[in-house]
């Protein structure tokens, strides 16, 4: 009987080494996956022209070189397009946090009269989309061409998020608002002195997720922004990506061989993720525990 258990046991353990190994081995190969883009655009951009259009550069930079970066640093567009994207990204999300957080704690609040209508009509958002053209004439009528600020406002909230701050809002016991109402605060302070410092994981998930999505964002900014000292990074690189214009002005540099019209996208790509490669790091313990815990309704 003993031997039996000892060889189903030996067994068990054989079959977990197995599937660590596997899993390893899978886990590398798509962390290398992930990594490999990332590292080659970071070897292209300091390479030289001609050897990434042959084709020659896959891993290690050949023929070392920063032309590309000092043709893009030397750039005032593209300054000017960064300094747009600090812009968009750091006051529209505080802008989209302040209305986020306020809504969710409303629609978190029980004694709020109206709150499964507001709720079911906040998810019906996310469930259905109105279409391109009825949304682009709607930020027209708005006023949203060529304005900084109608930019802000107008994609300053997803209901996604507010949902996700709701539900965590509601994870918070109610004895802690109670206490709170005795000692005579307000909903203000409630707010501010008690949820968000104790719901600061979803805080920084849902901060994370609109600080993304306005650093990337493109799209409606490259339809209503019409003039070049407004339009953000992400719209500065499409238009060198697309623009023939470019490829005509730099035909004498490519020729040389010291940069070419690749590695100077490249350039700016890298340019353009650096800081949130340097602001991940930080806040990635409290995103992993905001999306676990503020997903999750008790």
């Amino acid at each position: 009987m003993f031997k039996k258990k000892q060889e189903r046991l030996e067994i068990v353990s054989k079959g977990e080494k197995t599937f660590k190994v596997i899993n390893y081995m899978l886990l590398a190969v798509i962390a290398i996956c992930s990594i490999y883009p990332l590292v080659y655009v970071l070897s292209a951009s300091v390479s030289r022209g001609s050897a990434v259009d042959a084709g020659k550069v896959v891993l290690a930079p050949i023929g070392f070189t920063l032309d590309a970066y000092k043709a893009v640093l030397a750039d005032k567009w593209f300054w000017a397009a960064y300094g747009n994207t600090f812009f968009y990204t750091i006051v529209g999300t505080i802008f989209s946090m302040f209305v986020s957080i306020s809504a969710a704690y409303v629609l978190s609040r029980k004694r709020f009269k109206f709150r499964k209508q507001f709720n079911l009509l906040l998810a019906i958002t996310i469930w259905f989309n109105v279409g391109f053209i009825p949304l682009y004439l709607n930020y027209r009528s708005l006023g949203a061409d060529n304005s900084r600020w109608m930019i802000i406002f107008e994609f300053g909230v997803h209901a996604f998020n507010i949902l996700l701050l709701r539900n965590y809002f509601e994870s918070i016991p109610d004895e802690l608002e109670e206490a709170a109402n005795i000692d005579g605060a307000n909903d203000f302070q409630i707010l501010y002195r008690i949820f968000i410092p104790v719901s600061r994981p979803a805080i920084t998930t849902v901060w994370l997720y609109y600080a993304i999505d306005r650093w990337n964002g493109w799209f409606w900014a490259s339809v209503l922004l019409k003039q070049q000292d407004k339009v953000p990074l992400q719209v500065y690189l499409k238009q060198k990506i697309i623009d023939s214009v470019l490829v005509a002005d730099n035909a004498r540099t490519i020729a040389s061989g010291s940069y070419s019209f690749t590695t100077l996208t490249y350039a700016i790509v890298i340019c353009s993720i650096i800081p949130i490669v340097l602001v991940y790091p930080y806040i990635q313990k409290h995103f992993s525990k905001g999306i676990l815990v503020g997903g999750v309704k008790e």
